[in-house]
């Protein structure tokens, strides 16, 4: 079989009509639809949402004409469910090897703050950017995967066997996929490269990989000093602050001054490779490693050296607080010293930390001898470790460094990412000779998981190009015998792997 060759021209006319004509008015509609992940609707089966988003994707899935593709939702019982796609190889490909490519359906909640006329289940189309929750992060990406590959199949250029995997629960630590990972382990088989669609990018003007992820140990901080809240003019100064209790345990976790976290155990040894990196991000970013956060006046970053700053983000332990019990709203808060303060806490960790070590060390720290005697409890909900990609190979590097010039004219950037894609560490474990393609739409202002949450689409018209040049060289790659498998020893179950949250 004579195979065609890659046409960069036909591939961006083929991703752009399609985009246009199918994807976008798909996304709109995906975007309506309120499919909180399980963290932050309890209730997500009698709701019905997520099975909304599901039938969505399914339904427009099974209608594109991709020769042998088997659709299929997966619901193991008491689980989120899986969309699987198994697309053969085609025009000559090769079928005993594989390309996995990865993303989830499920979305963050709503968050305060959105702009007037937007919202998170309000699509709204302004110029290229396409506003509202979960466009991005990441329901973009089964239309992306397919899109990438039904490219090639247009023009006859060969491709290998490929898996689609579309979870819903990665908002809330990704919790159900390993267990759906080992159900559908014979179906998967062995793939020698994967393609992950939910990650960031530094701009809009080139391809991104991202080569680390942190880790994250979080959970809920309770303080209680009183069975009921009393009198504060009567109780201040004999009475400690459940606040103060739970401000003082912070500090043993985090100097208030610097941001810096204080337990050595929580830091890792940066490699050069990766501070290499970062130095790079930070010449040609300049200023907008920070210039993209919604700074108020006045307001300055955490270091003046922007490379510290890209290193803080990545490679860094750092505390955040992201919510609060216990605490009334100021209109109705009265002169009351409350029983207890709680605090939701996400701590990120470097990427080789491991997560289980994270958190131990987290609770052990919190809990040691209270201040007063107060009773000081941490519900740790997740503990994940983060992720370091292997070594690239020369075809991927490659393969990389050549998409990017053709779909942005200028060459491919490598920088880690501060969030955490549980599923990356996972099928590292799993499949420790895949290479691994990790990339995204989610660039400055995106905003993912904030208000004004939005889809760059040009963005996402070129990284899908990328994703199907990257494949075509793949098989190209393993035809000649370049592509890392993996041995059957190596495939074992892991569906007691922790969760994370990205």
């Amino acid at each position: 079989m004579t195979t065609a060759q890659f046409d960069a021209n036909q591939t961006r006319d083929f991703v752009g009509a399609l985009w246009d004509a199918q994807i976008v008015p798909q996304l709109v509609d995906y975007i309506k639809i309120p499919n909180k992940s399980p963290m932050f609707d309890p209730d997500w089966v009698q709701n019905g949402h997520m099975d909304r988003a599901v039938a969505q994707l399914e339904a427009w899935a099974k209608a594109q004409p991709v020769a042998g593709m088997l659709v299929d939702v997966v619901r193991l019982e008491g689980r989120t469910p899986l969309i699987f796609l198994d697309i053969p190889a085609a025009n000559g490909g090769r079928n005993d090897d594989c390309v996995l490519l990865y993303g989830h359906l499920d979305k963050q909640p709503e968050m305060t703050g959105w702009d007037d006329g937007k919202g998170p289940w309000e699509p709204v189309l302004e110029g290229d950017r396409l506003y509202g929750r979960g466009g991005a992060d990441d329901g973009y990406a089964i239309f992306g995967s397919l899109a990438a590959l039904m490219a090639l199949q247009a023009q006859g250029v060969a491709h290998a066997r490929c898996v689609v995997l579309i979870e819903a629960c990665e908002e809330s630590g990704s919790y159900d996929l390993p267990y759906y990972v080992d159900h559908l382990a014979a179906r998967i088989g062995r793939p020698s490269l994967v393609v992950c669609l939910d990650s960031g990018c530094g701009n809009y003007e080139q391809l991104w990989c991202t080569t680390s992820l942190r880790g994250m140990a979080g959970g809920n901080l309770t303080v209680e000093v009183l069975s009921e809240g009393v009198h504060s003019g009567d109780a201040s100064g004999i009475v400690p602050s459940s606040f103060r209790v739970a401000r003082d345990l912070l500090s043993r976790i985090e100097d208030e001054d610097s941001g810096r976290i204080l337990v050595e155990g929580l830091h890792v040894d940066i490699p050069a490779e990766r501070r290499a990196q970062a130095a790079k991000v930070a010449e040609v970013l300049g200023t907008e490693v920070y210039d993209k956060f919604p700074f108020l006046p006045g307001m300055i970053p955490m270091h003046a050296d922007l490379t510290e700053l890209v290193l803080n983000r990545t490679w860094r332990p750092a505390l955040s607080i992201t919510g609060m019990d216990g605490v009334p709203p100021l209109a109705s808060a009265g002169n009351v010293l409350r029983p207890y303060t709680a605090l939701k806490l996400s701590l990120r960790l470097p990427p080789t930390l491991d997560g289980k070590t994270g958190g131990a060390l987290l609770t052990e720290v919190l809990l040691k001898d209270p201040p007063y005697g107060a009773k000081v409890s941490l519900k740790l909900e997740k503990a994940s470790t983060g992720w370091n990609a292997p070594a690239m190979a020369s075809w991927l590097s490659e393969a990389v460094e050549r998409s990017s010039q053709e779909f942005f004219g200028k060459p491919a950037m490598y920088m880690g990412e501060g969030g955490t894609i549980p599923f990356m560490g996972m099928l590292g474990e799993k499949f420790p000779g895949a290479q691994f393609m990790i990339t995204g739409v989610l660039g400055p202002h995106s905003n993912a998981h904030g208000p004004n949450e939005f889809l760059h689409i040009p963005m996402g018209k070129a990284v899908t190009a990328c994703v199907a040049r990257v494949i075509a060289d793949h098989n190209a790659a393993s035809l000649r015998g370049e592509t890392m498998g993996v041995s059957a020893a190596a495939v074992n179950s892991f569906a007691d792997t922790p969760g994370g949250c990205c």
